[in-house]
Protein backbone atom coordinates (compact mmCIF):
# COMPACT_ATOMS: atom_id res chain seq x y z
CA UNK A 1 0.00 0.00 0.00
CA UNK A 2 1.37 3.39 -0.99
CA UNK A 3 5.27 2.85 -1.24
CA UNK A 4 5.49 0.41 -3.59
CA UNK A 5 7.00 1.77 -6.60
CA UNK A 6 9.84 3.78 -4.87
CA UNK A 7 10.65 0.63 -2.49
CA UNK A 8 10.67 -0.75 -6.53
CA UNK A 9 12.95 1.86 -7.99
CA UNK A 10 15.35 1.63 -4.53
CA UNK A 11 15.55 -2.24 -5.07
CA UNK A 12 16.42 -2.03 -8.59
CA UNK A 13 19.40 0.71 -8.12
CA UNK A 14 20.87 -1.76 -5.29
CA UNK A 15 20.65 -5.01 -7.84
CA UNK A 16 17.84 -6.67 -5.89
CA UNK A 17 15.93 -8.61 -8.74
CA UNK A 18 12.28 -8.94 -7.19
CA UNK A 19 8.85 -9.48 -8.37
CA UNK A 20 5.56 -8.34 -6.34
CA UNK A 21 3.41 -11.24 -5.09
CA UNK A 22 0.33 -11.24 -6.68
CA UNK A 23 -1.10 -14.70 -4.74
CA UNK A 24 -0.12 -15.74 -1.19
CA UNK A 25 0.29 -19.33 -2.66
CA UNK A 26 3.38 -17.68 -4.88
CA UNK A 27 5.56 -16.71 -1.39
CA UNK A 28 7.05 -20.15 -1.76
CA UNK A 29 8.57 -19.45 -4.90
CA UNK A 30 10.42 -16.32 -3.27
CA UNK A 31 13.82 -16.66 -1.43
CA UNK A 32 12.94 -13.14 0.98
CA UNK A 33 9.94 -10.97 1.25
CA UNK A 34 9.66 -7.44 1.87
CA UNK A 35 6.46 -6.02 2.85
CA UNK A 36 6.33 -2.34 2.55
CA UNK A 37 3.12 0.33 3.74
CA UNK A 38 2.02 3.39 4.26
CA UNK A 39 -1.06 3.99 5.75
CA UNK A 40 -3.15 2.86 8.54
CA UNK A 41 -3.18 -0.33 10.47
CA UNK A 42 -6.91 -1.50 10.26
CA UNK A 43 -6.53 -0.79 6.87
CA UNK A 44 -3.54 -2.78 6.10
CA UNK A 45 -4.40 -5.55 8.05
CA UNK A 46 -8.41 -5.60 6.68
CA UNK A 47 -6.14 -5.72 2.97
CA UNK A 48 -3.77 -8.85 4.24
CA UNK A 49 -6.46 -10.68 5.94
CA UNK A 50 -9.23 -9.73 2.73
CA UNK A 51 -6.42 -11.48 0.26
CA UNK A 52 -5.47 -14.44 2.25
CA UNK A 53 -2.10 -12.96 2.91
CA UNK A 54 -2.18 -13.50 6.83
CA UNK A 55 -1.32 -17.31 7.56
CA UNK A 56 0.92 -17.19 4.38
CA UNK A 57 3.04 -14.38 5.73
CA UNK A 58 2.98 -16.20 9.27
CA UNK A 59 3.97 -19.32 7.53
CA UNK A 60 6.68 -18.27 5.77
CA UNK A 61 8.26 -15.92 8.91
CA UNK A 62 8.25 -19.56 11.02
CA UNK A 63 10.22 -21.22 8.11
CA UNK A 64 12.85 -18.74 8.58
CA UNK A 65 12.86 -16.95 4.97
CA UNK A 66 14.21 -13.21 5.68
CA UNK A 67 11.25 -11.16 5.79
CA UNK A 68 11.61 -7.01 6.47
CA UNK A 69 8.63 -4.91 6.68
CA UNK A 70 8.47 -0.79 6.10
CA UNK A 71 7.09 1.45 7.76
CA UNK A 72 3.17 0.45 8.00
CA UNK A 73 5.02 -2.89 7.03
CA UNK A 74 6.84 -3.01 10.37
CA UNK A 75 3.91 -2.10 12.40
CA UNK A 76 2.12 -4.92 10.74
CA UNK A 77 4.66 -7.39 12.57
CA UNK A 78 3.54 -6.37 15.86
CA UNK A 79 0.72 -7.93 17.16
CA UNK A 80 -1.69 -4.80 17.42
CA UNK A 81 -2.09 -0.47 17.45
CA UNK A 82 -3.68 2.20 19.00
CA UNK A 83 -4.69 3.20 15.54
CA UNK A 84 -6.98 0.36 15.11
CA UNK A 85 -8.32 -1.47 18.45
CA UNK A 86 -9.35 -4.66 18.31
CA UNK A 87 -7.17 -5.28 15.08
CA UNK A 88 -4.67 -7.79 15.22
CA UNK A 89 -1.66 -7.60 13.56
CA UNK A 90 0.72 -10.40 12.58
CA UNK A 91 2.01 -11.14 15.78
CA UNK A 92 5.68 -11.63 14.13
CA UNK A 93 7.29 -9.35 17.03
CA UNK A 94 5.47 -9.35 20.57
CA UNK A 95 4.84 -5.74 21.11
CA UNK A 96 2.32 -3.44 20.25
CA UNK A 97 2.21 0.40 18.28
CA UNK A 98 1.00 3.89 20.47
CA UNK A 99 0.64 6.80 19.12
CA UNK A 100 3.14 9.91 20.01
CA UNK A 101 1.48 12.36 22.37
CA UNK A 102 0.57 15.77 21.49
CA UNK A 103 1.57 18.48 22.40
CA UNK A 104 5.59 17.84 22.84
CA UNK A 105 6.50 17.80 19.15
CA UNK A 106 4.64 18.22 15.65
CA UNK A 107 2.49 14.23 15.32
CA UNK A 108 3.01 12.92 12.99
CA UNK A 109 7.30 12.94 13.02
CA UNK A 110 8.31 13.85 9.76
CA UNK A 111 11.69 14.14 8.29
CA UNK A 112 15.22 13.28 9.01
CA UNK A 113 16.77 11.88 12.64
CA UNK A 114 20.03 10.14 13.38
CA UNK A 115 19.92 6.23 14.58
CA UNK A 116 21.75 4.63 17.60
CA UNK A 117 22.61 1.20 17.27
CA UNK A 118 20.91 -0.81 20.27
CA UNK A 119 22.09 -4.56 19.21
CA UNK A 120 23.54 -6.42 16.39
CA UNK A 121 21.09 -8.03 13.18
CA UNK A 122 22.86 -8.59 10.10
CA UNK A 123 20.78 -6.32 7.90
CA UNK A 124 21.73 -3.19 10.13
CA UNK A 125 25.48 -3.91 9.72
CA UNK A 126 26.14 -0.97 6.93
CA UNK A 127 24.52 1.40 9.95
CA UNK A 128 26.59 3.54 12.26
CA UNK A 129 25.49 5.58 15.52
CA UNK A 130 24.87 8.78 14.07
CA UNK A 131 23.43 7.62 10.20
CA UNK A 132 20.01 9.48 9.76
CA UNK A 133 17.22 8.17 8.25
CA UNK A 134 13.71 9.43 6.72
CA UNK A 135 11.01 9.28 8.81
CA UNK A 136 6.81 9.53 8.33
CA UNK A 137 4.87 8.01 10.99
CA UNK A 138 2.34 9.36 14.05
CA UNK A 139 2.90 5.50 15.76
CA UNK A 140 5.87 3.95 17.24
CA UNK A 141 6.12 -0.08 18.63
CA UNK A 142 6.49 -0.97 22.08
CA UNK A 143 8.53 -3.81 21.88
CA UNK A 144 7.82 -6.76 24.49
CA UNK A 145 11.87 -8.17 24.16
CA UNK A 146 14.18 -4.55 23.99
CA UNK A 147 16.37 -6.83 23.07
CA UNK A 148 14.86 -7.07 19.22
CA UNK A 149 15.42 -2.95 19.19
CA UNK A 150 17.98 -3.04 16.82
CA UNK A 151 17.81 0.60 16.18
CA UNK A 152 17.16 3.82 18.85
CA UNK A 153 16.31 7.20 17.42
CA UNK A 154 14.65 9.89 19.62
CA UNK A 155 11.30 11.75 19.03
CA UNK A 156 9.27 13.12 22.49
CA UNK A 157 11.38 9.92 23.53
CA UNK A 158 13.67 7.39 22.49
CA UNK A 159 11.89 4.94 20.35
CA UNK A 160 12.64 1.68 18.04
CA UNK A 161 13.89 3.19 14.54
CA UNK A 162 14.27 -0.78 13.27
CA UNK A 163 13.05 -4.36 15.11
CA UNK A 164 15.03 -7.48 14.26
CA UNK A 165 15.59 -11.33 15.45
CA UNK A 166 16.63 -14.06 13.28
CA UNK A 167 15.11 -13.89 10.18
CA UNK A 168 12.69 -11.19 10.83
CA UNK A 169 14.12 -6.83 10.45
CA UNK A 170 12.03 -4.01 10.01
CA UNK A 171 12.31 -0.31 10.21
CA UNK A 172 10.04 2.58 10.93
CA UNK A 173 12.00 4.48 8.72
CA UNK A 174 11.45 4.89 4.84
CA UNK A 175 14.94 3.27 3.78
CA UNK A 176 13.68 4.04 -0.34
CA UNK A 177 13.86 7.60 0.56
CA UNK A 178 17.21 7.58 2.92
CA UNK A 179 19.49 8.18 0.24
CA UNK A 180 23.35 6.40 0.85
CA UNK A 181 22.30 5.35 4.10
CA UNK A 182 18.87 3.65 3.00
CA UNK A 183 20.38 2.00 -0.38
CA UNK A 184 22.69 0.62 1.69
CA UNK A 185 20.51 -1.04 4.32
CA UNK A 186 18.12 -2.21 1.51
CA UNK A 187 21.44 -4.26 0.17
CA UNK A 188 22.23 -5.81 2.73
CA UNK A 189 18.82 -7.17 3.32
CA UNK A 190 18.81 -8.27 -0.81
CA UNK A 191 22.21 -10.48 0.31
CA UNK A 192 20.90 -11.28 3.84
CA UNK A 193 20.69 -15.35 3.99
Amino acid sequence: MGNLDSVAKALNRVGGVFRFVEHPEDLAHFDRLLLPGVGNFGDGMEHLRSRGWETPLRRAAASGIPMSGICLGMQMMLESSEEAPGVAGLGLFSGRCRRFPDGMEKVPHIGWNDVRVMHPHPVAETVSDGDFFYFVHSYYAELDHPEEMILQCDYIFPFAAAIGRGNLFAVQFHPEKSQDAGLALLKRFVEFA
